[in-house]
């Protein structure tokens, strides 16, 4: 056994001195100590019926969630892309917080001594103090919001602010643990930032601009409203009011309506107008009527001005045009920018049918088809949704020729422009004027619909020989069988035998707001 240095014994018994980190956490610890008997024995004006309520509501972020539903059910897709980021956040913050956060810092919690008993919650938490996850959700939730629009974000501040100081007026939590589980709700929402980034965050894509008229208030513009567009349940909005709220001077014409003219007659009336008053034609609809308007301005030479009114507004969101107020802007300042048509002609020749977004045939035009016809009773998500149960339940493979050669395919789909997403999930364009198509096809096959759904759920997708992805200029589809149909931006119409699609670049002029 080894003998001690004359000393070293005592050396190792005396105390050691009070380091600085150990006197700052004990400095903080008393600091956080006080907060908490100072809001434990002040009186807070209304807060004793609010508070306590509002932290149980909190609970497991029911809160929150049903906030996001509502927004998802009630807004637009502005407000659907703010709460899907929010719930995101609030889900990476949760995530953290109980998987790192309770497990790294075991800390008590606080003794409710000090706490009335009427603050005090029925069920006491049983976890640790630190951090505080529903400060870390309600920061998480509000700051994701805030990153899509700030406005909302700053409505939601005051309850997100409220959720937080419940817990310490109830004596859950010491003011440390609601400000580190804010940081930390804070930090989430800025990682989700950093894997998806927001609208803004996103350079804005290569569009070449237009040239086209400035039309304060809309005057020289001529708008037809498709009053048929859009959701097919609840009452139908005041089109014509919905125009005049952001461009008073615009003149619009109904369709849509048995009384009201046909929309290609309404739409090539008013083309006319807009090239002899040297103005610009206005649609006001879904991707449908957008499409058919788009044929309009083309034939005339006239810019055109996409108000957003359908479903799902594709065109529109993709060119950056989210809300009317955003396509007003761009008319009164005659901001533009010219974008790419796609058309396909028969072999008999003739004018091409356009489409701005997607021409399919197989298996998705058989879905809006279906959806078209449930739409009307139940509205047109649960009819999309069940819809495309019973298609891939029943659909069977077509047999066509792609560019002279022989294939069987599930699905064929050709975009206008290149889309961004994998495989059969195309998210959205960034660029409208590329001069390409997307073409996408399933094939055919043995157990086709399982070995892409295998695929599909082992992240193999884009190498799955089931699927093929490619950028052309043109595309020849022949072979089509009698009966055979197709869909182009949610239009469907029977096939020809023989078609082939191609592309017009920088062919139609649109309003866009300019980045600065």
């Amino acid at each position: 056994m080894k003998r001690m240095m004359p000393g070293t014994s005592a050396l190792l018994s005396a105390p050691r001195p009070l380091g600085y980190r150990w006197r700052m956490r004990k400095l903080l610890s008393t600091w956080d100590r006080r907060i908490f008997d100072s809001v434990a024995s002040r009186h807070w004006p209304g807060a004793q019926r609010v508070l306590p309520r509002l932290t149980r509501t909190a609970d497991h972020g029911v809160l929150w969630m049903g906030i996001a539903a509502g927004a998802a059910v009630l807004g637009g897709r502005p407000m659907r892309r703010a709460a899907l980021r929010g719930v995101a956040s609030l889900a990476t913050a949760s995530a953290t917080v109980n998987t790192l956060g309770k497990r790294s810092v075991r800390r008590d919690r606080p003794l409710l001594d000090a706490v009335p008993v009427i603050r005090q919650l029925s069920r006491q938490p049983f976890t640790t103090s630190f951090p505080s996850g529903h400060a870390a959700s309600a920061a998480a939730f509000a700051t994701g919001v805030a990153f899509e629009n700030k406005w909302w974000g700053l409505a939601l501040a005051p309850v997100a602010a409220s959720v937080a100081f419940s817990r310490v007026y109830t004596g859950v939590h010491y003011p440390g643990d609601v400000l580190a589980g804010a940081a930390l709700g804070v930090g989430a929402a800025l990682a989700v930032r950093g894997l998806a980034p927001t609208r803004a965050q996103l350079a804005p894509p290569a569009r070449p601009a237009a040239d086209a008229p400035a039309l304060p208030g809309g005057r020289g513009l001529f708008v037809v409203a498709n009053h048929a567009s859009g959701q097919r349940t609840g009452p139908r909005p005041d089109r014509e009011q919905e125009v005049r709220s952001v461009l008073p001077e615009a003149e619009v014409v109904l369709c849509g309506d048995p009384e009201c003219p046909p929309m290609d007659k309404a739409l090539e009336e008013a083309a006319g107008q807009a090239k002899r008053a040297g103005g610009a034609l206005g649609v006001l609809g879904g991707d449908g009527t957008v499409c058919a308007a788009a044929t309009a301005a083309v034939r005339h030479g006239v810019p055109l001005a996409v108000l957003p009114g359908g479903t799902r507004n594709h065109f529109a969101y993709d060119l950056g045009i989210e809300t009317l107020g955003d396509a007003a802007r761009a008319v009164t300042s005659g901001e533009a920018v010219a974008v790419d048509l796609a058309g396909f002609r028969t072999a008999r020749g003739g004018d091409p049918t356009y489409f701005l977004n997607t021409f399919s045939v197989g298996a998705y035009p058989e879905l809006v088809r279906v959806r078209e016809e449930w739409a009307g009773r139940i509205g047109a998500w649960p009819a999309g949704v069940l819809a495309a149960w019973k298609v891939l339940r029943t659909a069977d493979p077509v047999t066509v020729e792609v560019n002279g050669k022989r294939r069987e395919v599930w699905l064929l789909f050709a975009g206008n422009c290149a889309y961004r997403g994998l495989g059969l999930a195309p998210v959205r364009r960034h660029d409208l004027a590329d001069g390409v198509l997307d073409v996408r096809v399933v094939h055919g096959g043995r157990l086709a619909r399982t070995r892409l759904l295998t695929a599909a759920l082992t992240g193999a997708l884009r190498h799955s020989p089931v699927l093929s992805e490619s950028r052309v200029r043109s595309l020849r589809i022949g072979g089509l069988t009698e009966g055979s149909v197709l869909a182009y931006d949610g239009e469907v119409a029977d096939a020809p035998r023989e078609l082939t699609i191609c592309k017009e670049n920088e062919a139609l002029t649109v309003y866009r707001l300019l980045p600065e």
